[in-house]
């Protein structure tokens, strides 16, 4: 998905056990550009992404004297790429990684704290200082981030006369209702990896779920909701295959009056015409409490380079730069997330209505791995192996996750 929720490649793990041992005697992040050149690795390889991170970057950068330059790869190639750079001492000064990456390249010591680097991390969200924290430091400041809500068709509800469901017994009870012909009241990912996962982690934490302690009893209840929609037929079945771009394509085409999903299928959802669509809060088990989805989306971190501190202050100054509120804001709207200043998102919110429910969410949204750090891809398979063995009834939800605490207890 773009917001990068994933479990971490296995590729990365051994990257960056090898920049683990670089960074120690890491000279000069960048040979060739000169002094007044800032260098960029991220996975911007979308033409129109790409185009856009380099107007902020100039705006920013020509009145520091400085030029920017990105190298754009796979997302699921930065790491391996950062760790080639490193190894021939050509890394980038600054690194743009997925947030549920950090704790890896963190871990290293290869990445200098942001205040050490001068950058101004104050005024942000607590879910998105956390986003960029490892061990209680600040490493990596997200521009915007992305997270959960719940869309739906609005002309099936109205025709329905029910309104959008805040609570999992409305949830249920809508879905149900709006379950007709070919479609389905409710659709959702819960395919075995990282999308799955991520659609998972708001029912799992709103109801009390620990991924640091999967068994503590209260997670169940998130499962048997799953379980309960799929067997009274209200979401289909085909869900443990679905990504989010399927649930995605299920609603547009009619066939889920309600979905789970993110920001990055606004550009789909706006282009349409067949359905009209809006935002609202993922439903929670009580009514009154706020729902926690996770946090997701990318964060800028600046790799050590004793050997030339002055590419690391001029990384700093450029990352002050693309985190004013003006810049957030602009860019929070040009690739529709939301911004990570409070003010900034509350503009945003203001300024974009319809999306307005991602700005809300965001402010209780949580890190993957603000508990269990690099252990986050284990726990994030055990989840996954939870859910996947419920719906298609294997276990029960107690069993499952009890299986799950195991398995991310042991790693097997």
């Amino acid at each position: 998905m773009p917001s990068r929720a994933g479990r971490i490649p296995v590729p990365l793990v051994a990257a960056t056990l090898a920049f683990s041992a670089l960074s120690l005697g890491l000279t000069g992040c960048a040979a060739e550009p000169g002094p007044g050149t800032v260098t960029v690795l991220n996975s911007a390889t979308d033409t129109a992404e790409h185009t856009a991170n380099q107007q902020f970057f100039d705006r920013c950068g020509k009145p520091l004297g400085l030029e920017v330059e990105q190298i754009s790869v796979p997302a699921d190639q930065v790491a391996s790429k950062a760790l080639r750079m490193a190894s021939s001492d050509s890394l980038t000064d600054i690194l743009e990684l997925d947030g549920s990456e950090l704790p890896q390249f963190a871990q290293t010591e290869g990445l200098r704290p942001l205040a050490e680097a001068g950058v101004d991390t104050s005024g942000f969200s607590a879910s998105a200082t956390s986003l960029g924290s490892y061990d209680g430091t600040q490493y990596g400041i997200a521009r915007s981030v992305n997270s959960l809500a719940l869309i739906y068709n609005t002309e099936l509800l109205k025709d329905a006369g029910i309104a959008p469901p805040t609570t999992w017994e409305e949830l249920r009870a809508a879905a149900k209702e709006l379950t007709a012909g070919d479609t389905y009241g409710m659709a959702f990912s819960a395919s075995p990896n990282a999308d799955g996962v991520y659609q998972f982690l708001p029912f799992f934490w709103s109801a009390g779920g620990d991924e640091a302690r999967i068994d503590n009893g209260k997670g169940e209840a998130a499962l048997q909701l799953w379980k309960d929609l799929v067997a009274d037929g209200s979401a289909s079945k085909s869900v443990v295959n679905w990504n989010q771009q399927d649930v995605n394509d299920q609603f547009v085409a009619g066939r889920a009056a309600m979905m789970i999903n993110g920001p990055w299928q606004v550009p789909v959802l706006s282009a349409q015409k067949n359905v009209d669509w809006a935002v609202a809060s993922i439903p929670v088990p009580v009514a009154g409490k706020a729902a926690v989805p996770p946090i997701g989306g990318t964060v800028m971190a600046v790799p050590k380079n004793d050997d030339d501190p002055a590419r690391e202050k001029n990384a700093g100054k450029l990352l002050n730069c693309l985190n004013t509120e003006k810049n957030q804001l602009q860019w929070g709207e040009s690739v529709n997330n939301v911004p990570t200043r409070a003010a900034a998102a509350q503009a945003y919110a203001q300024q974009n209505p319809k999306l307005a429910a991602f700005a809300e969410l965001v402010t209780t949204a949580r890190s993957r791995t603000a508990k269990v750090g690099t252990g986050w891809p284990v726990v994030g398979d055990a989840l996954a192996g939870a859910f996947q063995s419920v719906l298609t009834g294997r276990t029960s939800p107690e069993q499952a996750l009890h299986r799950a605490q195991q398995q991310a207890a042991t790693g097997k």
